[in-house]
Protein backbone atom coordinates (compact mmCIF):
# COMPACT_ATOMS: atom_id res chain seq x y z
CA UNK A 1 0.00 0.00 0.00
CA UNK A 2 2.96 2.42 0.89
CA UNK A 3 4.43 1.81 -2.11
CA UNK A 4 1.72 1.98 -4.03
CA UNK A 5 1.45 5.82 -2.84
CA UNK A 6 5.11 6.60 -2.65
CA UNK A 7 4.47 5.32 -7.17
CA UNK A 8 1.49 8.06 -7.30
CA UNK A 9 3.17 10.66 -5.46
CA UNK A 10 6.38 10.29 -8.05
CA UNK A 11 3.82 10.13 -10.79
CA UNK A 12 2.13 13.36 -10.05
CA UNK A 13 5.21 15.56 -9.16
CA UNK A 14 6.49 14.05 -12.58
CA UNK A 15 3.19 15.61 -13.86
CA UNK A 16 3.53 18.73 -11.78
CA UNK A 17 7.09 19.24 -13.00
CA UNK A 18 6.38 18.56 -16.90
CA UNK A 19 3.53 21.25 -16.67
CA UNK A 20 5.39 24.04 -14.71
CA UNK A 21 8.53 23.31 -17.05
CA UNK A 22 5.99 23.73 -19.73
CA UNK A 23 4.41 26.72 -18.39
CA UNK A 24 7.53 29.08 -17.89
CA UNK A 25 8.89 27.46 -21.57
CA UNK A 26 6.09 28.84 -22.87
CA UNK A 27 6.52 31.79 -21.21
CA UNK A 28 10.15 32.38 -22.40
CA UNK A 29 8.64 31.74 -26.18
CA UNK A 30 6.30 34.68 -25.29
CA UNK A 31 8.81 36.92 -23.97
CA UNK A 32 10.58 36.29 -27.18
CA UNK A 33 8.36 36.49 -29.42
CA UNK A 34 7.25 39.88 -28.07
CA UNK A 35 10.37 40.75 -27.51
CA UNK A 36 11.08 40.35 -31.44
CA UNK A 37 7.89 42.31 -32.20
CA UNK A 38 8.64 45.18 -30.41
CA UNK A 39 12.30 44.70 -31.39
CA UNK A 40 12.66 43.46 -34.99
CA UNK A 41 15.74 42.88 -37.21
CA UNK A 42 16.95 45.79 -38.80
CA UNK A 43 18.54 45.27 -42.49
CA UNK A 44 21.64 47.21 -42.97
CA UNK A 45 25.02 47.18 -45.29
CA UNK A 46 28.32 46.81 -43.67
CA UNK A 47 31.77 47.41 -44.59
CA UNK A 48 35.04 45.97 -43.25
CA UNK A 49 37.12 48.78 -41.72
CA UNK A 50 40.78 48.42 -43.74
CA UNK A 51 43.51 51.05 -43.42
CA UNK A 52 44.66 52.50 -46.71
CA UNK A 53 46.83 54.70 -48.55
CA UNK A 54 46.14 58.34 -47.85
CA UNK A 55 47.17 61.29 -49.97
CA UNK A 56 46.58 64.71 -48.36
CA UNK A 57 45.32 66.88 -50.83
CA UNK A 58 43.74 70.72 -51.25
CA UNK A 59 40.94 71.29 -54.00
CA UNK A 60 40.36 74.60 -55.53
CA UNK A 61 38.38 75.44 -58.51
CA UNK A 62 40.08 77.46 -61.18
CA UNK A 63 40.28 79.02 -64.98
CA UNK A 64 42.19 78.26 -67.40
CA UNK A 65 44.30 81.07 -68.91
CA UNK A 66 46.71 81.32 -72.17
CA UNK A 67 50.35 82.00 -71.10
CA UNK A 68 50.20 84.83 -74.24
CA UNK A 69 46.75 86.07 -75.55
CA UNK A 70 45.41 88.88 -76.86
CA UNK A 71 42.53 90.11 -79.87
CA UNK A 72 44.76 91.72 -82.25
CA UNK A 73 43.75 95.14 -84.29
CA UNK A 74 45.80 97.68 -86.29
CA UNK A 75 46.65 101.30 -84.63
CA UNK A 76 45.25 102.82 -88.03
CA UNK A 77 42.60 102.65 -90.09
CA UNK A 78 42.42 101.47 -93.67
CA UNK A 79 40.70 99.26 -96.43
CA UNK A 80 41.72 95.72 -96.25
CA UNK A 81 44.08 94.35 -99.06
CA UNK A 82 45.43 91.17 -98.13
CA UNK A 83 44.44 88.47 -95.52
CA UNK A 84 47.17 85.76 -95.08
CA UNK A 85 45.80 83.72 -92.61
CA UNK A 86 42.64 81.15 -92.44
CA UNK A 87 40.47 81.12 -89.07
CA UNK A 88 42.05 78.46 -86.69
CA UNK A 89 45.60 78.16 -88.05
CA UNK A 90 49.09 78.04 -86.00
CA UNK A 91 51.20 80.69 -86.62
CA UNK A 92 54.35 82.17 -85.89
CA UNK A 93 55.76 85.11 -84.25
CA UNK A 94 55.70 87.94 -86.93
CA UNK A 95 53.81 86.32 -89.21
CA UNK A 96 51.80 88.85 -91.56
CA UNK A 97 48.39 88.35 -90.72
CA UNK A 98 46.69 91.08 -92.68
CA UNK A 99 47.71 94.07 -94.83
CA UNK A 100 46.17 97.49 -95.10
CA UNK A 101 46.09 99.54 -98.39
CA UNK A 102 49.09 101.50 -98.52
CA UNK A 103 49.98 102.79 -101.90
CA UNK A 104 50.06 106.38 -100.46
CA UNK A 105 52.24 106.24 -97.68
CA UNK A 106 54.77 103.65 -99.11
CA UNK A 107 55.20 106.40 -102.72
CA UNK A 108 55.55 109.16 -99.44
CA UNK A 109 58.01 106.76 -97.86
CA UNK A 110 59.96 106.47 -101.07
CA UNK A 111 59.58 110.13 -101.61
CA UNK A 112 61.14 110.70 -97.98
CA UNK A 113 64.19 107.84 -98.70
CA UNK A 114 64.85 110.05 -101.79
CA UNK A 115 65.24 113.44 -100.08
CA UNK A 116 67.14 111.81 -97.28
CA UNK A 117 69.72 110.41 -99.88
CA UNK A 118 70.18 113.89 -101.28
CA UNK A 119 70.92 115.12 -98.24
CA UNK A 120 73.55 112.24 -97.53
CA UNK A 121 75.03 113.61 -100.92
CA UNK A 122 75.38 116.97 -99.98
CA UNK A 123 76.87 116.39 -96.27
CA UNK A 124 79.33 114.50 -97.87
CA UNK A 125 80.49 116.64 -100.85
CA UNK A 126 80.76 119.74 -98.05
CA UNK A 127 82.26 117.36 -95.79
CA UNK A 128 85.34 117.46 -98.33
CA UNK A 129 84.79 120.70 -99.20
CA UNK A 130 85.43 121.66 -95.49
CA UNK A 131 88.92 119.28 -95.39
CA UNK A 132 89.88 121.67 -98.02
CA UNK A 133 88.74 124.76 -96.43
CA UNK A 134 86.74 125.63 -99.24
CA UNK A 135 83.28 125.74 -96.68
CA UNK A 136 82.47 127.21 -93.14
CA UNK A 137 81.76 124.30 -89.95
CA UNK A 138 78.03 126.32 -90.44
CA UNK A 139 77.53 124.91 -93.52
CA UNK A 140 78.42 121.27 -92.54
CA UNK A 141 76.16 121.77 -89.41
CA UNK A 142 73.45 122.74 -91.71
CA UNK A 143 74.01 119.59 -93.63
CA UNK A 144 74.11 117.45 -90.86
CA UNK A 145 71.02 118.51 -89.59
CA UNK A 146 68.95 118.39 -92.68
CA UNK A 147 70.62 114.74 -92.95
CA UNK A 148 69.06 113.62 -89.57
CA UNK A 149 65.96 115.48 -90.28
CA UNK A 150 65.56 113.62 -93.32
CA UNK A 151 66.08 110.18 -91.71
CA UNK A 152 63.56 110.75 -89.26
CA UNK A 153 61.00 111.63 -91.34
CA UNK A 154 61.92 108.22 -93.34
CA UNK A 155 61.60 106.44 -89.98
CA UNK A 156 58.59 108.28 -89.17
CA UNK A 157 56.80 107.22 -92.43
CA UNK A 158 58.16 104.11 -92.29
CA UNK A 159 56.17 103.31 -88.76
CA UNK A 160 52.69 104.68 -90.57
CA UNK A 161 53.42 101.91 -93.41
CA UNK A 162 54.20 99.16 -90.88
CA UNK A 163 51.06 100.04 -89.04
CA UNK A 164 48.98 99.22 -91.98
CA UNK A 165 50.28 96.05 -91.40
CA UNK A 166 49.08 93.10 -88.70
CA UNK A 167 51.76 90.64 -87.55
CA UNK A 168 51.61 87.93 -84.87
CA UNK A 169 53.00 89.34 -82.04
CA UNK A 170 54.14 85.75 -80.88
CA UNK A 171 53.71 81.74 -81.61
CA UNK A 172 49.72 80.66 -81.19
CA UNK A 173 46.25 79.79 -82.16
CA UNK A 174 43.91 82.06 -84.08
CA UNK A 175 40.36 82.40 -83.55
CA UNK A 176 37.95 83.08 -86.06
CA UNK A 177 38.45 86.22 -88.65
CA UNK A 178 35.97 88.97 -87.74
CA UNK A 179 37.25 90.89 -91.05
CA UNK A 180 36.83 90.15 -94.86
CA UNK A 181 38.63 91.68 -97.92
CA UNK A 182 38.11 95.04 -99.13
CA UNK A 183 36.63 96.31 -95.54
CA UNK A 184 37.09 99.26 -94.14
CA UNK A 185 38.51 98.49 -90.32
CA UNK A 186 38.60 101.89 -88.09
CA UNK A 187 41.63 102.25 -85.83
CA UNK A 188 41.17 98.96 -82.99
CA UNK A 189 38.89 96.91 -84.29
CA UNK A 190 39.08 93.36 -83.66
CA UNK A 191 40.61 91.18 -86.16
CA UNK A 192 41.28 88.03 -85.07
CA UNK A 193 42.56 86.23 -81.44
CA UNK A 194 45.37 84.71 -80.78
CA UNK A 195 46.18 82.50 -78.02
CA UNK A 196 49.23 80.53 -76.65
CA UNK A 197 47.90 76.94 -75.59
CA UNK A 198 50.83 75.36 -74.58
CA UNK A 199 51.18 75.49 -72.02
CA UNK A 200 48.11 77.06 -70.14
CA UNK A 201 47.49 78.87 -66.82
CA UNK A 202 45.06 77.57 -64.19
CA UNK A 203 44.59 80.56 -61.47
CA UNK A 204 43.03 79.40 -58.48
CA UNK A 205 42.29 80.75 -54.37
CA UNK A 206 42.82 78.99 -51.63
CA UNK A 207 42.19 80.21 -48.02
CA UNK A 208 45.03 81.80 -46.06
CA UNK A 209 45.42 78.80 -43.13
CA UNK A 210 46.68 76.77 -46.67
CA UNK A 211 49.30 78.89 -47.33
CA UNK A 212 51.74 76.52 -45.38
CA UNK A 213 50.75 73.64 -47.54
CA UNK A 214 51.36 74.50 -50.82
CA UNK A 215 55.20 76.06 -52.26
CA UNK A 216 55.93 76.61 -55.44
CA UNK A 217 56.87 73.84 -57.96
CA UNK A 218 54.44 71.80 -56.24
CA UNK A 219 52.41 69.39 -58.28
CA UNK A 220 49.24 69.94 -59.18
CA UNK A 221 46.52 68.29 -61.53
CA UNK A 222 43.79 69.83 -63.35
CA UNK A 223 40.28 67.52 -64.33
CA UNK A 224 37.38 69.45 -66.86
CA UNK A 225 34.28 68.39 -67.44
CA UNK A 226 34.98 68.52 -71.29
CA UNK A 227 37.16 65.60 -70.76
CA UNK A 228 35.49 63.04 -67.76
CA UNK A 229 37.88 60.58 -66.19
CA UNK A 230 41.35 62.89 -67.07
CA UNK A 231 43.99 65.19 -65.32
CA UNK A 232 46.27 66.80 -66.66
CA UNK A 233 49.61 67.46 -64.61
CA UNK A 234 51.45 70.80 -63.68
CA UNK A 235 53.22 72.44 -61.20
CA UNK A 236 52.61 75.52 -58.95
CA UNK A 237 54.53 78.53 -60.95
CA UNK A 238 53.18 81.53 -58.56
CA UNK A 239 51.42 82.43 -55.25
CA UNK A 240 49.90 86.58 -55.20
CA UNK A 241 52.14 88.22 -52.21
CA UNK A 242 48.89 89.69 -51.03
CA UNK A 243 45.70 87.94 -48.72
CA UNK A 244 42.56 89.28 -50.15
CA UNK A 245 41.56 91.33 -47.30
CA UNK A 246 37.67 90.72 -48.42
CA UNK A 247 37.70 86.55 -48.66
CA UNK A 248 40.87 86.42 -46.69
CA UNK A 249 41.83 84.08 -50.28
CA UNK A 250 45.41 83.74 -51.57
CA UNK A 251 46.00 83.63 -55.57
CA UNK A 252 47.96 80.92 -57.05
CA UNK A 253 48.61 80.38 -60.60
CA UNK A 254 49.73 76.60 -61.66
CA UNK A 255 51.34 76.20 -65.15
CA UNK A 256 49.90 72.85 -67.29
CA UNK A 257 51.03 71.03 -70.31
CA UNK A 258 48.89 71.12 -73.01
CA UNK A 259 50.69 69.47 -75.65
CA UNK A 260 47.69 67.97 -77.65
CA UNK A 261 46.23 71.49 -77.19
CA UNK A 262 42.72 69.89 -75.96
CA UNK A 263 42.55 72.72 -73.49
CA UNK A 264 41.30 75.94 -74.26
CA UNK A 265 41.51 79.53 -72.28
CA UNK A 266 38.27 80.51 -70.44
CA UNK A 267 37.44 76.71 -69.45
CA UNK A 268 37.02 76.25 -65.44
CA UNK A 269 38.99 73.96 -63.82
CA UNK A 270 39.38 71.88 -60.76
CA UNK A 271 42.76 71.72 -59.02
CA UNK A 272 44.28 69.28 -56.99
CA UNK A 273 46.81 69.63 -55.06
CA UNK A 274 49.41 67.06 -53.44
CA UNK A 275 49.96 68.39 -49.96
CA UNK A 276 52.40 66.95 -47.69
CA UNK A 277 53.50 63.04 -47.28
CA UNK A 278 51.28 59.93 -47.31
CA UNK A 279 50.31 58.20 -44.60
CA UNK A 280 48.06 55.80 -43.48
CA UNK A 281 44.61 55.92 -42.01
CA UNK A 282 41.36 53.74 -42.04
CA UNK A 283 38.59 54.87 -44.16
CA UNK A 284 35.30 54.57 -44.67
CA UNK A 285 32.53 55.77 -46.66
CA UNK A 286 30.81 59.03 -45.56
CA UNK A 287 27.47 57.92 -45.10
CA UNK A 288 28.65 55.58 -42.13
CA UNK A 289 28.94 58.48 -40.19
CA UNK A 290 26.81 60.29 -38.18
CA UNK A 291 27.67 63.39 -37.64
CA UNK A 292 26.14 65.29 -34.43
CA UNK A 293 27.41 68.39 -32.32
CA UNK A 294 27.98 66.32 -29.21
CA UNK A 295 30.28 64.00 -31.42
CA UNK A 296 30.57 62.12 -34.55
CA UNK A 297 29.50 58.07 -34.42
CA UNK A 298 29.43 55.33 -35.88
CA UNK A 299 27.98 52.05 -35.20
CA UNK A 300 29.88 48.56 -35.13
CA UNK A 301 28.59 44.73 -35.85
CA UNK A 302 29.25 43.25 -33.20
CA UNK A 303 27.78 38.81 -32.17
CA UNK A 304 25.04 39.46 -29.08
CA UNK A 305 27.79 37.44 -26.41
CA UNK A 306 30.25 34.73 -26.41
CA UNK A 307 27.86 31.74 -26.78
CA UNK A 308 27.64 29.59 -29.95
CA UNK A 309 23.69 30.39 -29.83
CA UNK A 310 24.66 34.45 -29.28
CA UNK A 311 27.23 34.25 -31.87
CA UNK A 312 24.87 34.11 -34.71
CA UNK A 313 22.98 37.11 -33.60
CA UNK A 314 24.36 40.35 -34.30
CA UNK A 315 23.84 43.55 -32.83
CA UNK A 316 24.77 47.34 -33.22
CA UNK A 317 27.19 49.02 -30.70
CA UNK A 318 27.29 52.71 -31.24
CA UNK A 319 31.06 53.96 -30.87
CA UNK A 320 31.86 57.74 -31.23
CA UNK A 321 34.78 58.35 -33.85
CA UNK A 322 37.26 61.29 -34.44
CA UNK A 323 37.20 61.97 -38.28
CA UNK A 324 39.83 63.33 -40.35
CA UNK A 325 39.78 64.76 -43.96
CA UNK A 326 37.51 63.73 -46.74
CA UNK A 327 38.61 62.45 -50.11
CA UNK A 328 35.44 62.13 -52.73
CA UNK A 329 32.87 59.37 -51.41
CA UNK A 330 35.49 58.93 -48.29
CA UNK A 331 36.18 60.10 -44.60
CA UNK A 332 39.54 59.69 -42.44
CA UNK A 333 39.06 58.06 -39.50
CA UNK A 334 41.67 58.72 -36.73
CA UNK A 335 40.02 57.37 -33.97
CA UNK A 336 36.98 54.84 -32.94
CA UNK A 337 37.54 52.00 -35.30
CA UNK A 338 40.03 50.16 -35.94
CA UNK A 339 41.14 47.56 -39.19
CA UNK A 340 38.33 44.68 -38.91
CA UNK A 341 35.40 46.08 -37.49
CA UNK A 342 32.42 45.78 -39.45
CA UNK A 343 30.74 48.83 -39.45
CA UNK A 344 27.06 49.89 -40.72
CA UNK A 345 27.58 51.86 -43.70
CA UNK A 346 23.97 52.32 -44.88
CA UNK A 347 20.90 51.77 -42.60
CA UNK A 348 22.18 53.28 -39.19
CA UNK A 349 19.45 55.69 -39.21
CA UNK A 350 16.66 53.39 -37.62
CA UNK A 351 19.59 52.10 -35.41
CA UNK A 352 19.70 52.36 -31.55
CA UNK A 353 22.30 51.02 -29.49
CA UNK A 354 22.41 47.13 -28.52
CA UNK A 355 19.84 47.20 -31.95
CA UNK A 356 19.60 43.69 -33.37
CA UNK A 357 20.74 43.83 -37.32
CA UNK A 358 20.40 41.53 -40.11
CA UNK A 359 23.20 42.31 -42.83
CA UNK A 360 22.73 42.52 -46.84
CA UNK A 361 25.43 43.54 -48.40
CA UNK A 362 24.03 43.78 -52.11
CA UNK A 363 23.47 47.38 -52.66
CA UNK A 364 26.69 49.08 -50.82
CA UNK A 365 27.17 53.35 -50.67
CA UNK A 366 29.88 54.74 -53.15
CA UNK A 367 33.30 54.51 -51.80
CA UNK A 368 35.23 56.17 -54.21
CA UNK A 369 38.20 58.34 -53.15
CA UNK A 370 37.35 60.32 -56.93
CA UNK A 371 34.15 59.97 -57.71
CA UNK A 372 33.00 61.02 -61.20
CA UNK A 373 30.05 62.06 -62.35
CA UNK A 374 27.91 59.96 -64.41
CA UNK A 375 27.59 60.21 -68.01
CA UNK A 376 23.47 61.11 -69.02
Amino acid sequence: MIRRMIIMLVAVAIVLGGYFAFQSFKAKMIHQFLTTLSNPPQTVSTIVAANQEWQPELQAVGSLKAVNGATLSLEVAGVVEKINFDSGQDVQAGQVLLQLRSEDDVAKLESLKASAALAQVNYDRDLRQFRAQAVSQAVIDSDNYNLRNARAQVDEQQAVVNKKTLRAPFAGHLGIRQADLGQYLNAGTAVVTLQALDPLFADFTLPQQELSHIAIGQTVSASVDAFPGQTFPGKIVAVSPLVDTDTRNIQVRASLGNPDKRLLPGMFATITIDAGASNQHVTLPQTAVTYNSYGNTVFLVKPSGSSPEEQKKLVATQSFVTTGATRGDQVAVLTGVKPGDVVVSAGQIKLHNGAPVVINNKIQPTDNPNPKPADN
